[in-house]
């Protein structure tokens, strides 16, 4: 992958994340809704294993999930990554803005 290419991933997820962070955080008001759900989200995007054999047969699928994480390429966690510091920065944002009492938020 290109630097370029990484750098505007990084910046696209943090920026999506924060943004969907900062809107459930909004609606919900639950400050560190998109920090909790950022983790189920990855594993989402990162296994090939479907929902409901979790459930049918979990050490295969909690195996297969391991490898899948181990495998995954150092810009595929930095991208990762910059997406759970845009969830973070979210809560962090709400938080800050309710402490200077800012009500709808």
């Amino acid at each position: 992958m290109n630097i370029p290419v990484l750098l505007i991933s990084m910046l696209l997820f943090l920026v999506l994340f924060f943004g969907i962070g900062f809107l459930l955080n909004m609606l919900l008001r639950m400050s560190w809704i998109m920090a909790i759900l950022y983790p189920l989200v990855c594993i989402f995007l990162i296994d090939e294993v479907n929902f409901f054999d979790y459930f049918k047969s979990p050490s295969r699928s909690f195996s297969l999930l391991g490898e899948k994480i181990a495998s995954l390429a150092v810009a595929d966690i930095l991208i990762l990554g910059s997406g759970m510091v845009g969830a973070i920065l979210s809560g962090i944002v709400i938080r800050m803005l309710r402490a200077r009492g800012y009500q709808m938020f």
